[in-house]
């Protein structure tokens, strides 16, 4: 692993010191199942996205399948329209994750969302996904966020 990936690693770990749990939505985790969600710092609902900050993300999940890949999605959902966030790793297997998949395994999913300055001010949800192989949901999980500058 070279050094820049080892120090976001390294960030992220540190950030996940201080993670706290929050109140998600599963919406179709069918070949996983999500033990706890955990957004740094998001102490509410709401979480409070402030534009140019990055957001730390561990998903702990039990796997109900093999798979060989996996790979994230983000989406922002205002009035029932999804739209892709990008996240600066899509590949699961880069994400604290060693692949392969293997089934009734535990893993620990750490990721960042980096809220840009040029998203809009506004309330909506946020959907991620880690998808594997055959494009199903290890997790799906929503949350309710408000983007604020």
């Amino acid at each position: 692993m070279e050094l820049g990936s080892r120090l976001a690693v390294g960030l992220l770990l540190l950030a996940l010191c201080s993670a706290q749990p929050v109140k998600f939505k599963d919406c179709g985790s069918t070949t996983g199942k999500i033990i706890i969600v955990d957004i740094t710092p998001c102490p509410s609902l709401p979480c409070i996205l402030r534009k140019g900050q990055s957001y730390a993300v561990n998903v702990t999940f039990a796997s109900k399948t093999s798979s060989q890949r996996i790979v994230a999605a983000v989406f922002g959902i205002m009035s029932g329209i999804p739209i892709p966030f990008n996240v600066p790793n899509s590949d699961g297997c880069k994400s604290g994750i060693q692949c392969p998949i293997r089934n009734n395994q535990i893993y620990h999913y750490l990721n960042y969302l980096p809220v840009k300055m040029q998203y809009p001010s506004v309330k909506l949800v946020v959907e991620w996904e880690l998808k594997d192989e055959l494009d199903r949901d290890l997790f799906c999980w929503r949350i309710p966020v408000q983007i604020s500058s």
